[in-house]
């Protein structure tokens, strides 16, 4: 499964920023390796260079093979919490999805 990592101006996309949620997104997500092609994280500061409780948004978007694309979206108050959300809501998008195929 390849992750690719976006963020936007207002995020730093550093290899030691990034590297840890890689690796998380990685790890809860790699009982799917073999349904998922790609996942594409995006990560915005929806307040720019305000503060505000949850403003990062994280969405990611994971493309099982043979499928249409699902996409989730989760808010947090950093990066971190909000890539965490983002993962479970997708866990259960997949298991739901993948569950049915299955299922048949």
């Amino acid at each position: 499964m390849q992750i690719q990592f976006n963020t936007d101006n207002n995020l730093s996309e550093s290899e030691k920023v990034k590297a840890p949620l890689v690796e998380l997104i990685s790890d809860k997500l790699k009982r799917f390796n073999e349904h998922i092609t790609r996942i594409e994280v995006h990560l915005s500061d929806e307040n720019g260079k305000k503060t505000g409780a949850n403003d990062i948004r994280c969405t990611l978007e994971a493309r099982p093979q043979g499928m249409q694309p699902i996409a989730v979206t989760n808010d947090g108050d950093s990066k971190e919490n909000a890539v965490r959300g983002a993962i479970d809501k997708m866990k259960s998008a997949l298991d739901s999805k993948l569950g049915k195929l299955h299922n048949h």
